[in-house]
């Protein structure tokens, strides 16, 4: 990986950029990006999109999430202590001992989960923490006080962790799921202009908020790009490691190549033209099957407007939905390459239609 675009990637995965409050994120990868497209906006709700080829007719979005999950503050004690509620997938199991940071009008408040200790709690009582359970301690002795710092009901609250590398091969941190996804359309349209390459389609790269409460930041850019082609790219479950079942999860590794998903909001011309690209290049993949739905922005693409041919390129994560996410570099940089692959073998007007 290019230095510039190793340094990129840390800065991205550091900056906190809870659901429905990406701004900050969103402001980081829009200057990563301006050189290699010709023009950009933003709606209401903080969505990116970068256009190249802004005039031509037939559209192609390439698309990832830009959300982390989080927490509001919720309830605040007469003690001082925070009680809170889920901002999108939160695992309250994860919290105890963790340290967060919590967004107040006069700044960063840090804070941290407490929990009592081994000794005075009934260890054979233990329970797994819920989110009725788990509070904050942000160094305060009564709701004044919290109040004094500039935290109220509504503050969000981000886990501290950082960007990590792990063994020289994989990247380690909170909010991978999907901020790599970023990262990785960013370098498609950073390729595509290093090396020159002329599309004969508008291409729009789309960073999408609010992912992980419903699809809705891609619900709302779907309908205003209104595209005849997306490609998707979010994570999905490495089934290797411990307390993975692989008869529901299926047989999903980091380090073995992007992941190709087959299911009803899946194109199966366009998930067959991403399948002969990796082929034809060598990019080595894996396969994956969904149920009704793909759990992703795909499936607000697909059945946006009159329909629209959607695929889903994923990529290996181990630990979802903590704050230890894991991915391979090796697999960062084959989602890249295979949707940058992919883009080159789209034709202006391409008939994805089964038949006609």
């Amino acid at each position: 990986m290019r230095p510039e675009s190793f340094e990129f990637l840390q800065t991205y995965l550091n900056n906190p950029s809870p659901t429905g409050f990406e701004k900050e994120g969103q402001k980081l990868w829009l200057d990563y990006i301006k050189p290699y497209i010709d023009e950009y906006f933003v709606d209401t709700y903080g969505t990116v999109v970068g256009v190249i080829n802004p005039e031509a007719k037939y559209k192609v979005v390439i698309e990832a999430h830009a959300d982390e999950i989080s927490y509001f503050v919720n309830y605040i004690t007469k003690e001082g202590y925070l009680y809170l509620r889920r901002n999108g997938g939160s695992d309250p199991l994860v919290a105890p001992s963790k340290r967060v940071n919590i967004f107040g009008e006069k700044g960063i408040v840090k804070a941290v989960f407490g929990w009592p200790a081994i000794h005075v709690r009934k260890v054979e009582q233990d329970k797994a923490p819920t989110i009725e359970t788990v509070f904050l301690d942000c160094g305060a002795s009564s709701k004044e006080e919290v109040e004094e710092m500039g935290v109220h009901v509504g503050s969000v609250v981000t886990f501290e962790d950082e960007f990590t590398v792990l063994n020289d091969k994989y990247y380690v941190g909170r909010a991978l799921d999907n901020r790599v996804g970023g990262f990785m359309i960013a370098e498609v349209a950073r390729m595509l202009k290093d090396n020159n390459k002329k599309l004969p389609f508008g291409l729009y790269i789309v960073n999408a908020v609010q992912e992980e409460i419903g699809l809705r930041g891609a619900e709302m850019v779907a309908h205003r790009i209104n595209p005849d082609v997306a490609i998707i790219t979010d994570v999905t479950h490495d089934s290797q490691s411990p307390m993975y079942e692989k008869k529901t999860a299926g047989d999903i590794s980091c380090g073995k190549g992007p992941v190709i998903t087959y299911g009803p909001a899946v194109q199966n011309h366009l998930r067959d033209l991403i399948i002969d690209t990796a082929k034809l290049t060598d990019i080595p993949f894996q396969r994956a099957a969904a149920t009704r739905a793909t759990g992703t922005d795909t499936d607000a693409f697909a059945y946006s407007g009159s329909g629209v041919a959607a695929a889903l390129i994923s990529l290996p994560l181990k630990y979802m939905h903590t704050t230890v996410e894991t991915v391979h570099k090796d697999d960062v940089d084959s989602v890249t390459r295979l949707i940058y692959e992919t883009l080159l073998r789209i034709e202006d007007g391409h008939d994805f239609r089964y038949f006609s």
